[in-house]
């Protein structure tokens, strides 16, 4: 009789302790964030779904982040608004939808400012640890910096193998964007177009575009070595969109999981570059693979040279904008880091 009481008292508190345990595992998560993504859901954000892993399984599911891709929860013009003020929890921003409102960051947009996507980013980190102006202009936005998406270089894509030289893309049409990158193509006699990404294929097939202008996993996922054989490059290189979370959600979290945060952007941060490049070289061995071929581009330093000094250029407007003594900083800093 004793020992079965026995075996009942160790079998009840067992299954007490079993309990307890499901309990903390299934606990409904203090925070919900949700995280709007103008992007489609592809292996390319696969380090930005690996970082909302890592929060959760680093605060032991205290926090659960909800990702809705392809714009769902705003389009690309929209999502700084939205995390801004609080509607949404975390967003992908690109720079360059918002000139007005982030003008230093739109800087990692310029062409022909830096020379690889390593670089790039590394200017990037220290420009917010070292130049104030950065971590200003976020704060303005109510916005708290995570880290920094790097791109793949630009590529010429199109039927003509005379993508290689200066001479080969005079009068040409090119697929361009934005504000800076038509300068660019102007500057070497080449006739800027735009086309929407979706669209560059048929624009290739039909003739009304010689060259897009993107980057190998875009060559590849658009199949433009269908239409255009030959990719000539690299030509520009691009810093791409900021991961960021409102101030208003931020602030709302205590240090402890603030901390997994930070720890969990720097690691993907420091992985971030090599993940792209591994991508992109992929990418390429793909795309040759199905009979496109690629080729360095011969005059870089000739189309550099015949270009305007766009970070100059930048810094006129920024000037003009009440803030030129910070944009001469800047543009001084990132020179000399370059340099070295």
């Amino acid at each position: 009789m004793t020992i079965r009481l026995h075996t009942l008292l160790k079998g009840a508190v067992a299954g007490v302790v079993l309990s307890m345990t499901a309990g903390a595992v299934n606990a409904a998560p203090e925070f919900t964030l949700r995280w709007g993504h103008y992007l489609s859901n592809s292996p390319f954000l696969q380090l930005e779904k690996d970082f909302a892993k890592k929060v959760e399984a680093g605060t032991n599911g205290r926090v659960k982040i909800d990702m809705t891709f392809a714009g769902g929860l705003g389009k690309g013009g929209e999502l700084l608004g939205l995390v801004g003020r609080g509607a949404i929890d975390m967003a992908a921003i690109v720079p360059g939808y918002y000139a007005k409102q982030l003008p230093f960051y739109k800087a990692f947009q310029i062409p022909f400012v830096f020379s690889n996507p390593k670089q790039a980013i590394a200017i990037s980190i220290r420009s917010f640890k070292e130049l104030p102006a950065f971590k200003q202009e976020l704060d303005s936005q109510n916005i708290h910096f995570l880290f920094h998406q790097p791109l793949g270089v630009y590529y010429l894509t199109g039927k003509d193998p005379n993508c290689d030289n200066i001479a080969g893309l005079k009068g040409k049409k090119i697929r361009s964007f934005g504000g800076d990158v038509p300068k660019i193509h102007g500057a070497v006699g080449a006739v800027p177009v735009s086309v929407g990404v979706t669209q560059v294929y048929e624009a290739l097939q039909r003739g009304s575009l010689d060259y897009s202008f993107l980057n190998a996993g875009n060559i590849l996922s658009n199949r433009l070595y269908e239409p255009g054989k030959y990719s000539c490059g690299p030509v520009m290189v691009i810093a791409g969109h900021l991961l960021v979370v409102g101030n208003k959600t931020w602030n709302k979290m205590p240090k402890d999981i603030q901390d997994v945060f930070t720890a969990a952007a720097a690691e993907i941060q420091a992985k971030y570059v090599a993940f792209v490049d591994g991508h992109e070289n992929a990418a390429k061995a793909k795309i040759e693979a199905a009979g496109g071929v690629f080729k360095p581009f011969k005059e870089m330093d000739k189309w550099r040279a015949q270009a305007p000094d766009l970070l100059a250029n930048w810094v006129e407007v920024m000037t003009k904008r009440g803030k030129g003594a910070e944009a001469e900083l800047v543009a001084k800093s990132w020179r000399a880091w370059m340099a070295n």
